[in-house]
């Protein structure tokens, strides 16, 4: 879950590599450094904590070279501190790594070093590649490139890693297996990195290594990728980046999760313009109508999903079953594959995940290709791993997701899922005409409803003034915005580290109700569609056991208004879209209880966007 960044060409290298890694810091941020090579000696800086204080320390190296590689940690092997920060560099001092991923075999391959005579400063499995590539290159006399795939193959695990060495200084050598690695295609120079983010103004021209593939990046030579099992070639293939500098920018916002959040209109558009023709009563999603017969014939549809994305899973369960009436499995896919699951070749598996590097989601989607399942992807990333590894799949379009806590995410996830599930209804006719072309101009105008449930900022802002110090908090509802409750549950935990759980508002009585004071701040999800007579005896559940209550509310509700401390308002639509509007007041209100808890809140502790280790 780390960054990296690289770069050889005829530029300085360290502002190219600084200002990458900033970029990246949203993959970690518990440490930082660089290596700059200045035509003689590697120069090494690194510390503990953000790029901000690496740059503070770089004062003390020079920082001329035109190679250069960078990093910023979100640990693993080793406490965060300046001494397990990479880059690694070998026990010669010729060689330095960064790395991305976890080298799970390090233990054996250490000890026999230790023997070879080899000194470990590091607590980090990165330590020990960078010498086990350099004992390889000695003791086999192998150029840097083959020593690099020689050591891969005795390595278990995940990894992005970018190889430098002093004695070949044309040249960065570049490898990934379970961790994603982008390299930028430019004119006399190349650019390496866990996404484009850290290139896309210098070049809009990109490689994505797949697993086990390496590449040779050489000043003045054409790029080499090379299978690292067996060495045979690899034809580069150059993609078009999709995303501008802009989007990468907070655009005056005070932090990129506020940003992202009122960015949603807009990508719910995104997300279904060209697909959804309301008029014309037509949705049109290239990845449906190629494998529409084996949705339709499907026994069941299993979901694969970490995090947000997994809440997302949840909110489709409801709509998939009701509209298409095909049962459907959610699952975590860190536990799905260790359970030995049933997957059966009439299943379809869809994974979900905003990235499209999830580990676990990966692992998963593998797993259930193995057992014959059609497997179809939900990401936001084009050419990342997920959507080249599933059969077919489609892009939410929300446009890069910067901020930890997933927001953009999750209602463009939902509304790709519900375009699904009426595209299946309305092949499999399980939806009324009526209710289809109602639920398609419906949806047309869910962003503009959405900008409006955004003017509950300062509601927000209002009750989170009066809640930001307390320790614990519950969130409920029912039916369609239960994982909306798990969600804003979840985003609250995320980035302002109060304690919050998320439950079906029936199962309140089950237990969570003894936690139920006058301390207590309970959030209760409660639109006038669905089961909102089930949820006001609830709220009258709470109140009678002096709990506060803040409810989320259709414009113009009265019942619960009289019963709830707090209100906020969110415009009218149908049961199942709900959850694009539940979401926002949730999203905002974790937002501001943050801010004025002085967190961190785009990059929050122990945490990273990207997880791609397990």
């Amino acid at each position: 879950m780390c960054g990296i960044v690289g770069y050889i060409g005829y530029r300085e290298a360290y502002p190219i590599v600084i200002k990458g890694l900033k970029r990246l810091e949203y993959r970690g941020y518990d440490s930082a450094g660089v290596m700059l090579y200045d035509g003689e000696n590697l120069k090494v800086s690194k510390t503990k904590g953000k790029v901000t204080d690496l740059e503070a320390k770089t004062a003390e190296i020079t920082t001329n070279g035109s190679v250069g590689i960078g990093h910023t940690r979100w640990a693993t092997h080793g406490v965060p501190n300046d001494i397990n920060s990479h880059p690694h560099v070998s026990n010669s001092g010729n060689l330095a790594i960064i790395h991305n991923g976890i080298i799970e075999n390090y233990e054996p391959l250490k000890k026999e070093l230790i023997k070879r005579g080899y000194v470990f400063k590091s607590d980090t499995d990165t330590e020990v590649l960078v010498n086990l590539i350099e004992e390889i290159q000695k003791k086999e006399n192998l150029k840097l490139g083959k020593a690099v795939q020689v050591a891969l193959n005795q390595v278990i695990g995940a990894y992005a890693i970018a190889v430098f060495d002093k004695q070949k200084p044309d040249e960065i050598v570049a490898a990934r297996l379970g961790s994603p690695l982008a390299i930028g295609v430019g004119i006399g120079e190349f650019f390496i990195a866990s996404d484009a983010s850290p290139f896309i103004e210098y070049t809009s021209n990109a490689i994505y290594l797949e697993d086990e593939e390496m590449a040779i990046v050489r000043l003045d030579k054409p790029l080499k990728i090379r299978k690292i099992k067996d060495d045979s070639p690899v034809d580069p293939y150059v993609q078009e980046l999709q995303m501008n500098l802009e989007q990468i920018e907070k655009g005056g916002y005070d932090h990129f999760m506020l940003k992202e959040i009122y960015e949603q209109p807009s990508v719910i558009k995104d997300t279904y313009r060209g697909r959804l023709l309301a008029n014309e009563g037509i949705i049109k999603m290239a990845g449906i109508e190629d494998n529409l017969e084996k949705f339709l014939n499907a026994d069941r549809i299993l979901i694969v999903a970490c995090g947000t994305s997994w809440h997302a899973g949840l909110v489709a369960e409801y709509i998939l079953e009701e509209f298409t009436r095909i049962p459907v499995e959610v699952e975590y896919a860190s536990e799905f594959r260790y359970r030995n699951p049933i997957i059966n070749k009439n299943d379809v598996v869809i994974a979900i995940s905003q990235s499209g590097e999830t580990a676990d989601t990966l692992a998963a989607i593998k797993l259930a290709k193995e057992k014959g399942a059609f497997v179809f992807g939900v990401c936001n990333v084009v050419g990342s791993s997920i959507s080249r590894e599933t059969h077919a799949g489609a892009y939410t379009h929300a446009g890069p997701e910067i901020g930890v806590a997933s927001t953009k995410a999750f209602t463009t996830q939902i509304t790709i899922l519900t375009l699904i599930a009426l595209r299946l209804a309305k092949a499999k006719g399980t939806l009324s005409h009526t209710d289809f072309h109602r639920y398609l101009q419906e949806l047309t105008i869910i962003p503009e409803k959405v900008a409006e449930a955004l003017l509950t900022n300062e509601k927000a802002k209002e009750i989170a003034a009066v809640f930001k110090d307390a320790p614990n908090c519950l969130y409920l509802g029912r039916g369609y915005n239960f994982p909306v409750a798990l969600e804003g549950a979840l985003k609250l935990k995320e980035i302002s580290y109060i304690h919050a759980e998320g439950y079906p508002a029936a199962e309140m009585k089950h237990g969570p109700i003894a936690l139920i004071d006058e301390l207590m701040p309970c959030i209760v999800i409660a639109p006038k569609q669905g089961h909102y007579d089930k949820v006001v005896s609830n709220i009258q559940e709470i109140k009678s056991r002096s709990g506060k209550i803040i409810a989320v509310v259709t414009k113009g509700d009265t019942q619960v208004r009289d019963l709830a401390d707090y209100v906020i308002e969110i415009p009218d639509t149908s049961d199942a879209l709900s959850p694009l509007l539940t979401t926002i007041p949730l999203q905002l209100l974790s937002y501001h209880i943050a801010v004025m808890r002085n967190c961190n809140v785009d990059q929050p502790r122990n945490l990273a966007k990207s997880v791609t280790v397990e």
